[in-house]
């Protein structure tokens, strides 16, 4: 990550993260209901592995059976979601017949038909793949990471994510990295850095622990642009050497581009009413012409986290699930950044319970 999490103005939950894994079937988590925030995770892959197992998903005889039995289990991911919970699912596609499969949409398709959201496709860029022996098509260097959502109301941090993977500004749905050097020899690696990149955008970091609801982050603008942009910085460069203030960068952004819009209501960032704040607005375009827009734009910061309850509780870290766990990445990363995790597989690795105590004293 280019910005460690505590750098993200994260509170501080009153209970320590936990984590728990269970030998057990995607298909049936032994979890309560409404006892996950996120759910992380990377199912096997089409027609790609046998596991050994009679009950194994990634084995069925066509696509459609494939999918359906993904979509079964995302239901029942859905029962042990929060009400502000979602899924991040990372899905490859496979040849068959010498013929790309399609695996990823029609996934998100059957999804969406059984009321998912399909919030986001991002694109996966995998940076030094394995070679490929195909001489008469180009080398797999990407794969699907579907964001799915039950509803609209789900907790999700711009802000926090775009400070710990961008510049502030939303980074887009393209995400370049490769594979960890160090996959103990798992078949199918799954890097730290996506796992981040989901906590970061998906998963509270605090929720109330009498009805689980989240904390949410309050945002405040400021005067600061990004300097790295040549406009903004010809803007910050006007503004400071004049005798604009504050409260006359307050009033650009209730006025807007327009001049108007806003501006209409009494503003909280100024205290003056719409009068005053136009005529503030006014004064601001006069003296940094077509810069003004620049500072609508102006880079917020974290005024505070915020219950979204009157439970007046106490807090814990928010929790993520990864029914596929594999070799126990998504539970390593989680438990390093102080998040709690679950974890179910049918054949969890050896190692798997000395690799979280390590994560968890090296947090």
């Amino acid at each position: 990550m280019s910005t460690e999490l505590d750098e993200l103005g994260y509170p501080s939950p009153d209970q320590s993260h936990t984590y728990e894994f269970y030998e057990a079937d995607a298909r049936d988590i032994p979890l309560d209901d409404n006892t996950v925030d996120l759910v992380v995770t990377s199912p096997p892959y089409y027609q790609k592995r046998d596991y050994g197992f009679d009950e194994q998903i990634g084995q069925e005889t066509s696509v459609d059976a494939f999918v359906s039995e993904l979509v079964e289990a995302m239901q029942e991911w859905k029962r042990v979601l929060r009400p502000h919970g979602s899924i991040i699912l990372n899905i490859g596609d496979t040849y068959e017949r010498r013929s790309l499969v399609g695996v990823p949409w029609k996934l998100a398709e059957a999804a969406r038909d059984g009321g998912w959201l399909v919030r986001n496709e991002i694109m996966w860029i995998k940076n030094g793949g394995m070679p490929e022996p195909a001489q008469n098509r180009l080398a797999q260097r990407h794969e699907n990471i579907f964001h799915f959502t039950p509803s609209n109301e789900y907790y999700y941090d711009l802000h926090g994510y775009s400070h710990a993977f961008g510049n502030g500004a939303n980074p887009g749905d393209v995400w370049e990295f490769g594979f960890d050097r160090n996959t103990g020899g798992h078949l199918a690696p799954f890097p730290e850095e996506l796992v981040e990149r989901c906590l970061t955008m998906a998963c509270p970091p605090a929720v109330c622990t009498e009805c689980g609801k989240p904390l949410e982050r309050k945002l405040r603008r400021t005067d600061k642009l990004d300097p790295e942009r040549p406009q903004a910085k010809r803007a910050m460069e006007k503004y400071e050497q004049s005798d604009l203030t504050k409260e006359h960068i307050r009033a650009i952004q209730s006025a807007g581009i327009t001049d108007a819009g806003k501006a209409k209501e009494i503003q909280d960032g100024t205290g003056r009413n719409t009068d005053e704040v136009q005529k503030l607005a006014d004064e601001a375009k006069e003296v940094l012409g077509g810069y003004y827009r620049e500072f609508t734009f102006a880079k917020k910061e974290t005024a505070g986290w915020e219950p979204q309850c009157d439970c007046n509780a106490g807090t814990e870290p928010g929790t993520v699930l990864d029914p596929f766990c594999g070799s126990g990445t998504v539970l390593d990363v989680a438990t390093r950044l102080g998040f709690s995790s679950r974890g179910t597989d049918l054949d969890p690795p050896d190692d798997f319970q000395m690799s979280l105590e390590a994560a968890a004293k090296n947090k």
